[in-house]
């Protein structure tokens, strides 16, 4: 009997300044639903989904990110591995754009030189309250090399795009031995992980696992 087609597993991680919306997206993406108020990220949350890439079945393993400056030394860490990710921006507020550069560099120091990432404008259900334009986000994307994609976690707009969109990149390097490294494509037996859900992760003892957001918008 023929042996069955391995599935992929591909770790992502979700990076972008705090209250941009990361939590929110990774719900949206996982669970089909928005948590208008939502607990600010402290550390790592985790989930995952299965997705159909170009005819592979593919294990979503997703690492969100807190966006404060004090955590950053600890998800560095969670760079190490990872095949893709989410670059995230609130297209409502300019600050949390004018630091991709900065995020950008943390994952150049950290992660894998053949990351795939898709850069995010979030909140695009709020697109006229806006201050940073779509031709700058796309300008700023194709200086990198990057993918971009305008999403909303409310109304769950392009979101299964931005990751899918990923996904699809990571299939493709595999193929042309980008990602060769099978700790770096992370491949599995089929058959392995859950279907979908997530959780948060404590980052030592006595560490709170997560605090209440003060952000009006809810999203982290």
């Amino acid at each position: 009997m023929a042996s069955r087609e391995a599935k992929l597993s591909f770790k992502y991680i979700v990076i972008g300044n705090t209250s941009v919306g990361k939590s929110c997206l990774m719900l949206q993406f996982i669970d089909k639903r928005f948590q208008p108020v939502h607990d600010l990220t402290i550390g790592i949350e985790y989930g995952q989904r299965n997705v159909t890439v170009k005819g592979r079945s593919v294990n979503l393993q997703i690492y969100d990110t807190a966006g404060q400056e004090n955590f950053r030394s600890i998800i560095r860490a969670y760079y190490r591995g990872a095949a893709g990710g989410l670059l995230v921006f609130d297209i409502t507020k300019r600050k949390s754009f004018s630091q991709i550069e900065d995020w950008l560099s943390e994952v150049k120091r950290s992660a894998n030189p053949n990351i795939v990432l898709v850069l995010v404008g979030n909140k695009a259900d709020i697109a006229s309250q806006r201050t940073v334009s779509e031709e700058e986000a796309q300008a700023l994307a194709k200086k990198h090399g990057l993918i971009y994609v305008e999403a909303s976690a409310k109304t769950g707009h392009n979101v299964d795009k931005a990751f899918e969109r990923v996904a699809e990149g990571i299939v493709d390097k595999i193929a042309s031995g980008l990602l060769s490294d099978e700790e770096m494509a992370g491949i599995t037996k089929t058959g392995g992980g859950r279907g979908g859900g997530s959780t948060r992760l404590n980052n030592g003892p006595g560490r709170t696992a997560k605090a209440k957001s003060s952000s009006s918008s809810g999203c982290c």
